[in-house]
């Protein structure tokens, strides 16, 4: 091989400059020569400095290129101070060193060339002809950024998953890893199929959980439709969303999935009130269309929230629902009751408790609306607050001057305290026989009472300060109980069930109380619309939520949600796996649910609410007007005169309620006893144990009685 012309020529420098190196500071230490290399050193060092101190590439290879000069200023510093050419030639060896290093490292003319470009006089290689590439289509020349051109890389290298090219790659903003890819099909016209999370995933090592597919929409200056598609990969997000989601987030993954407790719903906002000490998520669904399907333990289990319906509670409004968790139960607080909550106003409505939410529920003592009286429905068991809502009711009825009579199957002392308060109160299902039959004659009389501005009788109107009479309210607790009372049960299911259909035209209403709205525990159909149609049913502890929900199903015309009543308030403390394993009892810190109702309001929705409490330890006359309001004396004079109007706590009188045995009859000493509540007045006399006759058949319920009264069966 041929030398370079510049590496001879270097080292030809080296030859001749070495004997200088070595004599000049021996024969004339202050020769112009030895100031020469020691500048020329001096300007080596700092471009050695120079070059060592810059971030730019290649910084070797100038410390390379100008150790020679520093390397002959030392040379020359050495020579100067040794005495004559140094022990054993020192000077000398020093300088051929340098002249050898030099001609075999050749720092400068080697050094300078950058790419180490061929020797000139070297044989140029023959270049053989090689075949063009060809284009890759993963990466078309279009000037995309340098991630679009890695992501191609990435997916070239997996093989063009689903025959699809990338055309753009998107960071998201604040994130290292995660992006969006702009996919179309390779093909123009072909529809993308057979992408998976799995592909892409694998393409970009990530797991396909992290992968979310969707379809574009077309916008200007790009096609849409099955031939493009984006890719979201969010790695770091996702990895961010499983350890610290956002209330959305968290609602999404864990609540509004095809397997979470409100499927197709999104929640609109979490709010917290902190005075109250209740945190409410207000959703809607998706598709304003569809009904909310909500299972509240599973949205609990989810929301991390304590899964206790006496704090968890769910308010549906259309397509949007309310959920509502409170730190304590918010029901367990006692609403005292005051004549100014009880005081109805122009259209008959009074604050009869309180929701969950501290909004005042409000019902009625006439139906402003329709002109007429209000019924009422009362539905509870033993202790679970009906009288309670009978003394409001009554309360809020007499300081609208109404009058009102109460009759239930047994005496106690509630009932016995109101009975100060109101016109006429009784304690067996003999005096609701005669409560009941006394109002039934009132509607005839009414039907003939003249009003005193033409002199003409008309149909009661709430309000009408020309109407002769007062509105009368007649209640009967323990109406189920009653309606099977083996002597007077007949008469009271049938007068009741009278009153209800032919009452309201006369100002009468009638408010039933018991355990069941079914017919056959003593309500018959036409009673019980009757009553849905025209009062707003309270539907107290049935016993267990199954009983309470059916019960209130059973008084709305449809079926809504209804909210459920537990038969005590109590929190969840500690797991009960644990007190299981520790052979722990459970807490006992129950709260008695007594006073908590499902009240069916006008539009058929259900809602929970706390009655107001009237304390029947103290004097309930702050509560009752000061006059307890009293029928008409013509009222009064017309049922005497039926022989109805006289103290109902005395014995059956004879014939009262069926006529007496004939001489002339079968000699079984039985009478045959009229159904319905006819007037009285009949003479003979007869004991109360030969009441029995045979019953006309006119229900499945009587004929099932009759079947029972044979003795010869």
């Amino acid at each position: 091989m041929t030398t370079p012309p510049s590496v001879a020529l270097e080292r030809l420098a080296y030859t001749l400059a070495a004997p200088v190196l070595a004599v000049a500071p021996n024969v004339y230490p202050d020769s112009p020569v030895s100031s020469v290399v020691q500048l020329a050193g001096a300007a080596g060092a700092a471009g050695i400095f120079l070059a060592a101190k810059s971030d730019e590439t290649g910084a070797g290879r100038k410390i390379l290129r100008w150790s020679p000069l520093v390397l002959a200023a030392a040379v020359d510093v050495a020579a100067g101070h040794t005495g004559g050419f140094g022990p054993y030639w020192l000077d000398a060896l020093l300088a051929a060193g340098w002249a050898a290093a030099g001609s075999f490292v050749l720092p400068f003319s080697r050094h300078a060339r950058r790419r180490h470009r061929p020797a000139v006089a070297a044989p140029a290689p023959q270049l053989q002809p090689a075949a063009a590439p060809e284009p890759s289509p993963a990466m078309p020349d279009d000037g995309a950024d340098l991630l679009t051109r890695e992501a191609r890389m990435m997916w070239e290298r997996a093989g063009m998953p689903a025959r699809t090219h990338v055309v753009k790659a998107t960071r998201m903003p604040g994130m290292r890893h995660d992006m969006i890819l702009l996919l179309r099909a390779s093909e123009t016209g072909r529809p993308i199929t057979g992408l998976s999370p799995e592909a892409v995933g694998a393409a970009f090592a990530v797991p396909a959980s992290d992968v979310v597919l969707a379809d574009i929409p077309a916008q200007p200056g790009r096609q849409g439709g099955p031939g493009w598609m984006e890719a979201r990969i969010t790695p770091e997000a996702n990895a961010r969303r499983r350890t610290k989601p956002t209330d959305q987030e968290r609602w999404i993954d864990r609540v509004a999935g095809p397997k979470g407790g409100a499927p197709g719903s999104e929640l609109v906002h979490k709010t917290r009130d902190n005075e109250r000490g209740v945190t409410f998520y207000r959703a809607k669904m998706s598709d304003s269309t569809e009904s909310p399907r909500i299972d509240l333990p599973k949205v609990c289990r989810a929301l991390d929230l304590p899964e206790d319906d006496s704090c968890v509670f769910v308010l549906i409004d259309g397509s949007e629902f309310l959920i509502s968790a409170f730190d304590t139960p918010p029901l367990s607080a006692i609403f005292p009751a005051t004549r100014e909550l009880l005081t109805p106003d122009g259209k008959g409505m009074y604050v009869c408790g309180f929701t969950i939410t501290g909004q005042p529920v409000k019902t009625m003592v006439y139906q402003h609306d329709k002109n007429a009286p209000a019924h009422g429905l009362t539905l509870g068991v033993s202790r679970s607050g009906k009288t309670q809502f009978f003394a409001i009711h009554m309360a809020a009825q007499s300081l609208d001057g109404q009058v009102v009579w109460l009759g239930t199957v047994r005496k106690d002392e509630k009932t016995s305290v109101l009975g100060k308060y109101i016109d006429r109160q009784g304690s067996n299902a003999l005096w609701m026989a005669r409560s009941l039959r006394a109002a039934k004659a009132l509607c005839e009389i009414r039907a003939d009472m003249p009003w005193p501005h033409d002199g003409q009788p008309h149909d009661y109107k709430p309000g009408d300060p020309r109407c002769p009479y007062r509105q009368l309210n007649v209640y009967g607790d323990e109406f189920m109980t009653a309606a099977q009372d083996a002597d007077f049960g007949e008469f009271i299911q049938k007068d009741g069930e009278d009153l209800t259909v032919t009452g309201l035209k006369y100002g009468i209403g009638f408010n039933p109380a018991g355990q069941s709205p079914f017919a056959h525990n003593g309500f018959s159909t036409e009673m019980k619309d009757n009553l849905r149609q025209n009062s707003r049913p309270v539907i107290f502890n049935m016993g267990s939520p199954g009983a309470t929900r059916k019960a209130a199903e059973g008084t709305m015309e449809n079926a809504y949600d209804v909210p459920t009543i537990p038969a005590r308030y109590s929190r969840s403390e500690g797991s009960a796996i644990e007190r299981a394993m520790r052979g722990e009892a459970d807490p006992e810190n129950g709260v008695s649910t007594g006073g908590v109702a499902v009240i069916v309001l006008d539009n058929g929705r259900a809602v929970l609410m706390r009655s107001l409490y009237a304390d029947f330890d103290t004097d309930l006359s702050n509560l009752f007007p000061d006059e307890v309001n009293r029928l008409t004396d013509y009222e009064i004079s017309e049922l005497e005169k039926r022989g109805l109007w006289f103290d109902w706590n005395e014995p059956v009188r004879p014939g009262e309620f069926w006529p007496e045995p004939d001489e002339d009859d079968d000699g079984d000493g039985k009478s045959r006893r009229r159904g319905g509540g006819g007037g009285g007045g009949g003479k003979g006399g007869g004991k109360r144990g030969s009441r029995r006759s045979e019953p006309q058949v006119a229900s499945p319920r009587q004929a099932l009685e009759a079947i029972k009264s044979l003795t010869d069966a």
